[in-house]
């Protein structure tokens, strides 16, 4: 019964993104620094909270899809590297079984498995081959 009236009110809306779980982990964030200091210099997070927090359901409810993906999009123009360098870190960190080393002419990230000893790398996307020890 309450999924479905989700459903009926979820319908023609725009939905989560990016942009929107970015502003509700924002809250989040600022909700724990404010309650954990109780100073009324830390009030104005509480407002600063509140505010993202409406926009990111503001977001969410939109039936406006083309100016929400306008602002995701540019969100991820700037964002997008940044995420792309922590997920790739953590992939890194969580393969032990292959090393990752960046073409030296094109900075493709590749790689190569762990323990080979030197190795001839052809890059993927330039053609370039180098020598590298694994």
């Amino acid at each position: 019964m309450i999924r479905n009236m989700l459903q009926r009110l979820m319908y023609g809306r725009y939905g989560c993104d990016a942009l929107s779980l970015f502003l509700l982990g924002v809250y989040v964030v600022l909700y724990l620094i404010s309650s954990l200091v109780r100073l009324q210099v830390f009030y104005i997070l509480d407002l600063i909270g509140t505010a993202l927090l409406l926009w990111g359901f503001f977001r969410i409810l939109s039936r406006n899809y083309e100016r929400r993906r306008a602002e995701n999009a540019a969100f991820l123009r700037v964002a997008g590297p940044v995420i792309q360098w922590v997920k790739m870190r953590r992939c890194i960190h969580r393969d032990k079984d292959h090393c990752y080393f960046s073409c030296p002419t094109c900075k493709q990230m590749l790689r190569a498995p762990r323990g080979k000893g030197k190795i001839h790398v052809t890059c993927r996307n330039c053609g370039t081959v180098f020598e590298k020890k694994t």
